[in-house]
């Protein structure tokens, strides 16, 4: 199946799936050590945005949501997480939402609320707007 240039196709769907399980994995042990915000970097890292395969975009939410819902001092992580995720995490907050969810919900605006205040509105603009790289 080919796939639209700059994408990834569907063949390296199962690679990518195999570095979600691994990240995942590392993710269970930060939390494990109380490390969260190190375990949400994790998460961030590396999202599979260049693919339309849902597993991996669901697989990865999966993981990212593990993080988010773990994240308990908003202040302590945005004084410790880079502005480079600003956009990311956005991009995830959005996707919580859409779940319906209530804690996750809850989670996701108190987060965005941070967010907001600290990255500006450029972040959602960003968020809203690049239709392309969706998570």
């Amino acid at each position: 199946m080919a796939g639209v240039q700059g994408f990834v196709e569907a063949d390296n769907a199962e690679a990518i799936i195999a570095r979600i399980e691994h990240k995942s994995r590392k993710i269970e042990s930060l939390l494990k050590q109380h490390k969260p915000v190190e375990a949400l970097k994790t998460a961030l890292e590396g999202s599979p945005p260049a693919t339309r395969d849902e597993r991996c975009k669901s697989a990865n939410w999966i993981v990212v949501h593990r993080a988010l819902m773990a994240i308990k001092d908003m202040e302590g992580m945005f004084s410790s997480l880079d502005p480079e995720y600003y956009d990311i995490l956005m991009k995830y907050l959005y996707r919580g939402l859409s779940t319906g969810d209530r804690p996750t919900c809850d989670q996701c605006l108190r987060i965005h609320e941070k967010l907001t205040e600290r990255a500006g509105l450029g972040c959602i603009l960003r968020c809203l707007a690049d239709t392309v790289n969706t998570v």
